[in-house]
């Protein structure tokens, strides 16, 4: 064993901190969830942005509009002012400067959206909801101010069949002085479809229209004054007060002339009974019509005659809302539960201790810890013939793994906390880890083959660390296990990380022990097993030969971090690291010299590095500027979107979903193994199986959430959807016979 190892585990500790900070730092200000410090907030189901439009400026007597831009996924709405029978209005709650005040939504003109039995009234595809800001002649941001600061702390309901609550922070830097209008066609578009007085200039109350309660079950509503263009047509009613019709009850309409007459049921759950009755109506549109919304609403205001009937008791949330959310928690839990009866929620503690442990276990047959694995066999042959000191390391290598991955779980679990929607192997979706880790293990492979020794770079008394501190090496040895083993997940281990999203943090943490405990259970057991250390060969002029053998796995390690890399950042940014790990090579091997060869090389290229960190390191970073659009495999694999699975099992045709990662050793092994085998592929076609592949390369919330839906916190994840039946989760390392198996009982 190398005397200086201690010192390559400690730069490796240098950058696997590094690469954390780097880490929480992108989590700081990249846009959240929460929203916080950002204009745009976006979840798996919305994109909602706060827009300004002030086209002079903000000051007294111009115009100033402030909205919230709500784009939603395909299928999924949110509700208009009167939600209908079961949904929430969306509520914005402004923070604005001294001077300015914000007023009511300019709520758009909606559409009808059935749901079963029920209807609602809201907005699908992208709608804005624009709101008037009057400035005061008071206002005064003072002479050195160039910016307003504007915040919103929104909520909003987001539907499809189940219901999601959802909120957001928001702030946007406003420009006072000079013109805010490049959202000026979008809040024009706005008010445009913002809904019209009947009759100019009247605010919408009309002579002679009316709604007469007939036979206190039903309304019989009569308007005048439509514009031409709306008679003889059907129309939609919308009820501004909410709690008052039957929204989903059909009803007879009809044209007199000029008036448009209508009889309504009244709702069952009445509880509003209002004199004055606010109304907004509209061309119908066709059941299921989609694309751009071009019809105009009419605001009426109609006087209510005769006299209500009792009123049903007030109800906080409308009876509707609360089954459907409680059939949505229902179902969420059923699904989750039956995911091949591993998902998190039917999993004790107990199971999910041992589960870690037992994944652990085997995580030291994945081939991304076999580098590490070889370094440590050489140290435990170095100590072979010094029971105590073979004790010692295998205590202090289990101490740095099983530390590590709690380190790592806490920080997994810190950023889930602030709202970042992160897994299992987060760390690698960053481009920037992936880079510090491929630059260390060329420096790993750089010492491993002789080229340097950090003790050339080190000053003497940091350089006898090793030889005073020998449990240290073993201690970080453990750490640089599981930096490169954190990646993978082995059998047994994804059910167990899923769980931890539910737990409180300290039995969370215990899980994350228990994953490391496995991991180092091995090296330990051998420490304390006579026969184990007298088996291993005894030192010699041989490892000085393995030392160097060594280096080709660590740079096949780097070889597989830079296809990583090149999966996230495209060609130019594989193309980059190469040529800085070539330059850290030069650096590293010119710091290796001695006498004036040294100072001069040494500085050359130093200097030379410098201007290739210039030129080359923001390509590392960058995504693609063009990316070529999603193509359909050979096989037959499409890319996975939120939805996919379930719209194309609606059509009653089975689904297999792949979940998967370029920097997922294991994911890589399945693909080139069991799911390219002619067999599976023949059983899928002749099933009629739909193939998604969700690429969790790089960050993603949309597959975050979907992985723990199925109680799964990282990749790979296999699941098999089927028409009317819960989804079957596979096994992390696939077998054939497993999944020919499941494809026969689809």
């Amino acid at each position: 064993m190398p005397q200086r190892l201690l010192h390559r585990l400690a730069v490796t500790l240098l950058f696997i901190a590094a690469s954390a900070v780097w880490t929480s730092a992108s989590a700081q200000f990249s846009p959240k969830t929460s929203g916080q410090g950002t204009s745009v907030v976006t979840t798996p189901y919305v994109r909602a942005e706060l827009m300004a439009h002030a086209p002079q400026g903000v000051a007294p007597g111009q115009p100033l509009w402030l909205g919230l831009s709500i784009t939603h996924q395909p299928e999924w709405h949110t509700y208009w002012k009167n939600p209908g029978d079961s949904g929430l209005p969306t509520d914005l709650a402004w923070t604005l400067p001294a001077g300015l005040d914000a007023g009511e939504i300019a709520w758009p003109l909606p559409r009808k959206i059935p749901i079963g039995t029920l209807a609602n009234y809201g907005y699908e595809g992208t709608v804005l909801l624009p709101v008037p800001v009057t400035v005061a002649g008071s206002f005064a941001a003072g002479p050195l101010a160039r910016d307003a600061t504007i915040k919103l702390r929104a909520s909003w309901l987001v539907c499809r069949k189940e219901c999601i609550p959802e909120e957001g922070e928001f702030t946007l830097q406003l420009p006072l002085r000079s013109t805010t209008a490049l959202n000026g066609a979008a809040f024009e578009a706005a008010a445009q479809a913002q809904p019209r007085p009947v009759l100019a200039g009247t605010g919408g109350i009309v002579p002679d229209s009316q709604a007469q309660i007939s036979d206190g079950n039903a309304l019989q509503v009569s308007v005048q004054g439509l514009p031409v263009a709306l008679r003889g047509k059907t129309l939609d009613l919308f009820p501004e007060t909410a709690e008052v019709i039957d929204n989903a009850a059909s009803w007879k309409q009809a044209w007199n002339g000029t008036v448009w007459t209508a009889q309504i049921p009244l709702s069952a759950q009445r509880s509003n009974s209002p004199t004055l009755m606010p109304v907004v109506l509209a061309e119908q549109m066709a059941a299921h019509a989609t694309g751009p919304d071009t019809r105009t609403g009419y605001r009426a205001e109609l006087k209510v005659l005769g006299t209500w009937p009792p009123a049903a008791s007030v109800a906080s949330v409308s009876p509707a809302l609360e089954a459907a959310l409680k059939a949505n928690a229902a179902q969420a839990g059923g699904a989750a539960a039956s995911a091949a009866g591993s998902g998190a929620s039917s999993l004790t503690l107990a199971a999910a201790l041992l589960g870690a442990l037992l994944g652990g276990l085997i995580l030291n047959l994945m081939p991304c810890v076999f580098p590490v694995l070889a370094i440590k066999v050489v140290g435990f042959t170095r100590h072979a013939q010094d029971r105590r000191a073979h004790r010692l390391s295998g205590m202090a290598y289990a101490a740095g793994v099983v530390l590590s991955f709690m380190l790592l779980g806490a920080l997994m679990l810190g950023l889930r906390a602030a709202g970042e929607a992160i897994g299992w192997g987060f760390q690698l979706q960053s481009p920037a880890v992936v880079a510090s880790l491929a630059a260390l293990f060329t420096l790993i492979a750089l010492n491993l083959a002789g080229v340097f020794e950090f003790g050339q770079f080190l000053p003497s008394s940091v350089a006898s660390l090793q030889a005073r501190h020998p449990v240290a090496d073993s201690f970080l040895t453990g750490v640089l296990a599981v930096a490169v083993a954190s990646p993978c997940t082995a059998p047994f281990m994804g059910a167990s990380l899923g769980l931890t999203a539910t737990l409180p943090a300290p039995q969370a943490l215990a899980v994350f022990a228990a994953l490391g405990l496995g991991l180092a259970l091995p090296f330990l057991a051998a420490s304390f097993i006579p026969a184990v250390a007298r088996a291993l060969p005894r030192p010699g002029a041989w490892m000085d030969t393995f030392r160097k053998l060594m280096a080709f796995p660590m740079l096949a390690t780097v070889v597989w971090l830079v296809w990583v890399l090149g999966q996230q950042s495209g060609i130019d940014g594989a193309g980059a690291l190469l040529i800085l790990l070539v330059g850290l090579s030069l650096v590293v091997w010119a710091l290796s010299l001695a006498g004036r060869a040294r100072v001069w090389m040494a500085s050359v290229s130093i200097a030379a590095m410098a201007l290739l960190v210039w030129a080359f390191a923001p390509h590392i970073t960058t995504m693609p500027a063009t990316q070529a659009a999603p193509q359909v495999s050979a096989n037959g694999w499409q890319p996975w979107a939120p939805g996919a699975a379930e719209q194309i099992v609606a059509t009653g045709r089975p689904v297999f979903v792949d979940f998967t990662a370029a920097w997922c050793v294991t994911c890589q092994y399945n693909k080139k193994t069991t799911l390219a085998d002619a067999d599976v592929i023949a059983d899928l076609q002749a099933r009629n199986v739909a193939l998604l592949r969700a690429d969790w390369t790089r960050r993603d919330p949309d597959i975050t959430a979907a992985l723990a839906a199925l109680g799964r916190s990282g990749v790979p994840v296999y699941v098999f959807y089927r028409p009317g039946k819960p989804p079957v989760v596979l096994t992390e390392v696939l077998s054939v016979d497993e999944v020919r198996s499941t494809i026969a009982q689809l």
